[in-house]
């Protein structure tokens, strides 16, 4: 179709992100044709299906409004948009769901965050659909893309956030050669060897740790690493029933609380992934059609990040603002409802 008919629709971009940021509960194009005079399905299908959103409209929406410094962090995960009852959806597949717990149907789709410590703001800049039978990309393949992207941009970073699944010798090596830091939790059954060789390599959970190792972490070699690459390891206790490990480049910190305080950063992705999905509607488009779910992806993250923005400015929380919409129709409804109450 051409950029002419295209520009013809009567559904544009701004249109079906104002409808997404708008509405409360439903999400789809009989709801968003129901609330617009002389619009119906059809028109917000065709939209849907021709336009092109893609992830530099995030990077581009972004850029203007972030702050940037030396000592930000990148932090990578992925996460599950949930289409356990979709059927013939192009793009779902049967994945892992950290969320669930459990393997679901549904449409992948790897994060980046930004995250800069001094003004402790946070803003999603990039992201990957996680679709190997469309494009043969891994999501480590998706997290290099988005490293090579924001070093192409001449993104401000310092350090990169990831979760155990991205913690490879490949990704390890390349963080290193850009000079960037890194810290990661490893799986229990990762193998690393304490001794500088004169043992056996053990499972990280069956590493014997002194009461001075416990506090400053000790230097390790991962299994099937290069020689030359030796991190250090941190064991920090979570809870009474979970451990985490977590190895980093950066040798030179002697702090296990330091450790723990760094990763914790990564929970801000946690947090997106929940908002998104709550405040977005990004899980609930019916659309069949791969380019069609695309394009509903693309518009929910740029309504999350107006919403973010707008929470910044106000001080208030995105759930507050979103809530808020409702604020005026209630006000009214009580002085002067349509349906009283007798």
């Amino acid at each position: 179709m051409s950029n002419f008919a295209i520009e013809a629709m009567k559904v544009t971009r701004k249109m079906y992100c104002q409808y997404l940021l708008s509405s409360q509960s439903k999400y789809n194009q009989s709801h968003l044709a129901s609330h617009v005079a002389g619009l119906n399905h059809d028109d917000v299908y065709r939209y849907l299906k021709y336009d092109k959103l893609t992830p530099s409209l995030v990077w581009e929406r972004i850029k203007p409004i972030m702050t940037q410094s030396g000592n930000a962090y990148l932090i990578f995960d992925d996460t599950v948009l949930d289409k356990s009852y979709s059927f013939a959806i192009d793009g779902v597949r049967r994945q892992w769901s950290g969320n669930a717990k459990t393997v679901i149907k549904g449409i992948g789709v790897v994060n980046c965050l930004y995250y800069e410590p001094a003004f402790q703001k946070w803003w999603v800049i990039d992201y990957r659909i996680f679709d190997p039978d469309r494009d043969g990309k891994t999501k480590h393949d998706h997290v290099r893309d988005m490293l090579e992207s924001a070093k192409y941009r001449g993104l401000l970073f310092s350090t990169v956030l990831m979760d155990a699944w991205y913690a490879t010798a490949e990704m390890m090596r390349y963080l290193i050669d850009e000079n960037k830091r890194f810290f990661c939790p490893l799986k229990s059954n990762r193998k690393v060897d304490d001794s500088e060789g004169k043992e056996p390599y053990k499972y990280v959970r069956d590493v014997q740790w002194t009461e001075n190792e416990e506090h400053h972490g000790k230097m390790v070699k991962l299994h099937k690493f290069p020689k030359d690459m030796r991190l250090k390891l941190f064991r920090v206790v979570v809870s009474s029933d979970r451990t985490d490990y977590i190895v980093t480049n950066d040798v030179a910190l002697s702090s296990t609380t330091d450790v723990q305080d760094e990763n914790a950063i990564r929970w801000h992705i946690e947090q997106f992934h929940r908002e998104e999905k709550q405040l977005t509607g990004i899980e609930q488009s019916p659309c069949r059609l791969n380019r069609s779910q695309r394009n509903h992806i693309c518009s929910a993250i740029l309504v999350w990040i107006r919403l973010k923005q707008a929470a910044y400015a106000t001080r208030q929380t995105v759930y507050a603002l979103k809530e808020g919409l409702l604020h005026d129709y209630l006000v009214k409804e009580l002085q002067t409802p349509k349906i009283a109450f007798s």
